[in-house]
């Protein structure tokens, strides 16, 4: 049984300690700067100092995707191994190619030749079909498809129950809202809604009067 730190200490790091009890972890503790009262019960806080001097794997349990990757790449810099915590629950074909600190959640799938980066969350029920690439420190939400051949950019955020037809594309830093259908292909940092899934414009800003 591997030791693991999970640095974030909010609702998303107890659904992760949770999946890596279940997956044959021994969750040491949690790191996070901003812990609440009572949230994690008798579970162990850390410092960093402890982190230093604990044999042990890491994953960074944070939703926000920039925030995940900061914390991630700082983990990675000081040579701490970065864990991939899979529920025993879910599907992931022996083909997919998975990078480090991914976690997948409960029923999610990951599909034949897809290819995941480093960091991403695949939530609970989660569907990646086959030759999906997601990007780097994404964020699939529970309960939003793919569909075959998709292309998803780094530190972009699915919603909860949105689903993307096969072949499209979505660009990095982008936002797809929850229950969405995208059709067509989404341009780097942009924010889509509905079905079909459109681009939020802009507020434009107004005139003051003369």
């Amino acid at each position: 049984m591997t030791p693991l730190i999970i640095h974030g200490a909010g609702g998303h790091g107890l659904v992760v300690a949770e999946t890596a009890v279940a997956a044959g972890f021994i969750v040491v503790g949690f790191v996070d700067d901003a812990i609440i009262d009572g949230f994690l019960g008798e579970h162990n806080i850390l410092s960093m100092e402890t982190v230093d001097a604990i044999d042990a794997e890491v994953i960074v349990a944070v939703g926000e995707t920039t925030v995940r990757r900061r914390i991630h790449d700082s983990h990675v810099a000081t040579g701490r191994r970065m864990a991939l915590v899979i529920h025993p629950a879910a599907s992931v074909s022996p083909s997919a190619q998975m990078g480090c600190g991914i976690f997948v959640g409960p029923n999610a799938v990951v599909n034949a030749e897809a290819t995941v980066g480093d960091g991403v969350i695949i939530n609970s029920r989660a569907v990646v079909e086959h030759h999906c690439q997601i990007g780097a420190f994404s964020h699939l939400a529970p309960g939003s498809t793919l569909g075959g051949n998709v292309t998803v950019g780094e530190l972009t955020l699915v919603g909860i129950g949105a689903s993307v037809l096969p072949d499209v594309k979505i660009g990095s830093n982008c936002v797809v809202g929850a229950g969405s259908v995208v059709r067509e292909n989404v341009e780097d940092g942009q924010t889509v809604v509905g079905s079909p899934a459109r681009p939020i414009l802009p507020t434009p800003r107004s005139t003051p009067a003369k």
